[in-house]
């Protein structure tokens, strides 16, 4: 990901944030094992976990799972297969993962009333705010107890995070409320992700960089592209036991971003 110095975020907390309030991150792994591509991508929501939250460089670990029939998951066990390791192993290449806002949008040069008038030197752009990890990965993908316990931890928080943080349930669906043979059955079906963050750099590209009338009518459209966001969807949950969603629960934190870079 390319980090203009206007657009780059160093802060480690803001970067945790972020992912924390956008936890489907886009998974991407280097592996020479064919018959699979070298590089390959999925989607996965991620568990960040930090020791000190006070901390100002602490980076973390990211704890994910997939399932084994993904060719991404084939590829990783089956290289792993090679070196004849016994229990969870790390891959040889560092892996990426992307974590993206919910929001993004085109703007349009008519916005930017500072310069279209005088000059016209103005063209379109697409603003969006990012972050981009890199590390090394453990794949817990054997039958053996440290497999067993990361999958049903992983289970646990991660449906936590879904049921309670994310939708704010007051009484939050839990994985105890499903047969144990049937989540047993679902274990064996699914590997476990741990990735230990090495760097990680954030990028929030909202035209701060431009004069000062242009980040005003910037920050408006945003304004807009909020208001877009929050009736669509409305539309989606029109059921009044549907209040919430990601999508809404992110607008507020990612749109605070926008107007601290436009002061």
């Amino acid at each position: 990901m390319y980090l203009r110095e206007a657009h780059v975020e160093h802060d480690i907390p803001v970067l945790r944030t972020f992912i924390r309030e956008n936890p489907l991150g886009i998974f991407t792994t280097a592996i020479d094992c064919p018959p699979y591509p070298f590089l390959q991508s999925s989607h996965i929501p991620w568990i960040l976990d930090i020791s000190d939250d006070s901390s100002d460089t602490e980076l973390g670990v990211l704890r994910g799972h997939m399932a084994r029939a993904n060719p991404q998951s084939k590829a990783m066990m089956e290289s792993l297969d090679k070196l004849g390791t016994t229990g969870p192993a790390t891959l040889e290449r560092d892996v990426m993962i992307l974590f993206n806002s919910p929001v993004h949008h085109y703007v349009t040069p008519k916005f930017y009333k500072a310069t279209k008038g005088s000059t016209g030197k103005t063209v379109p752009t697409w603003n969006y705010a990012a972050v981009q990890v890199y590390g090394k990965a453990t794949i817990y993908y054997q039958n053996d107890p440290a497999t067993i316990a990361f999958l049903t931890v992983q289970g646990n928080d991660l449906s936590n995070l879904g049921e309670e943080k994310i939708m704010g349930h007051e009484e939050p669906w839990k994985v105890s409320d499903a047969p144990i043979r049937y989540i047993e059955l679902l274990q064996k079906a699914i590997i476990g992700i741990e990735v230990k963050i090495e760097s990680m750099g954030g990028k929030f590209k909202m035209s701060q960089e431009l004069p000062m009338g242009i980040g005003k009518t910037t920050t408006k459209l945003s304004e807009m592209v909020k208001e877009r966001g929050q009736l669509a969807d409305a539309k989606k949950t029109k059921p009044k036991d549907v209040k919430e969603s990601l999508h809404c629960k992110s607008l507020p934190s990612l749109f605070a971003c926008i107007l601290r870079f436009l002061k």
